[in-house]
């Protein structure tokens, strides 16, 4: 596959699960790949030698180190922003500063990347945000806060379309559901529960969400701008 041949790729979070898919895939297809990791530097250096691309250590929770990455890659054709964390318990009991934090990263963060890509992109641009089926539906207590964030990028992102639609740069949010990683793994103690949820009774791989993103960052997805992509086996039907 040559589908983006010479397209310069930035991925921030992309050293593990859903982001090393993404950044395979690219890279599997031509591009010129960046890719940021925060705590996990060993698996950052095997994904970039498995694939010819590049790992930046980039803080997702520092606005400024973010803006910084995105300007300073230069123009691109592909923005895909998949660094996010949660935190689980009860509302009443979690650190203020955490619950900030997670804002830092799965709010703040795509916000100013997106808008600092679009400064330098070329008319055509793909903005690619990784949300989450529980931005819909959230059918079980303690995740609050995660689902909140995820909710947030849904109303970005319908904004920020219009903003830059008349560039043609677009954007959108791809929503999984439970994804077999290892934050998240298909034989973890949630698996029942989750898979009692749904349709197709199984984990989806990261593979799967990479093709979605890859299709959404091709040309056929020109016109596709503002809208949410749910991937999850109906989790949230």
């Amino acid at each position: 596959m040559a589908g983006f041949q010479g397209k310069s790729v930035l991925v921030l979070g992309g050293s593990r699960g859903i982001g090393a898919a993404i950044v395979r895939r690219f890279a599997d297809e031509g591009a010129k790949v960046v890719f940021t990791f925060a705590g996990s530097p060993d698996a950052a250096e095997r994904v970039a030698a498995e694939t010819g691309s590049i790992a930046v250590r980039t803080d997702s929770a520092d606005r400024d180190a973010v803006i910084a990455r995105v300007r300073d890659s230069g123009p691109l054709d592909v923005l895909v922003v998949n660094a996010g964390f949660a935190l689980f318990g009860d509302a009443l009991e979690q650190d203020p500063d955490e619950i900030d934090r997670l804002f830092r990263v799965n709010i703040h963060a795509p916000y100013h990347a997106s808008v600092e890509a679009a400064r330098h992109m070329p008319d055509g641009g793909r903005i690619i945000v990784i949300g989450s089926v529980n931005g819909d539906r959230m059918p079980v207590p303690g995740m609050a806060s995660y689902a909140l964030s995820k909710s947030a990028l849904q109303g970005m992102a319908r904004g920020l379309a219009r903003d830059f639609g008349p560039r043609g740069i677009t954007i959108n949010v791809v929503q999984p559901g439970p994804i077999d990683t290892d934050a998240n793994p298909e034989d973890g103690p949630m698996r029942d529960l989750m898979h009692g949820f749904m349709a197709i009774k199984r984990h989806g791989r990261p593979e799967e969400v990479a093709g979605m993103v890859a299709w959404l960052a091709g040309p056929e997805a020109g016109f596709v701008t503002g809208a949410m992509h749910t991937i999850d086996g109906a989790f949230g039907a």
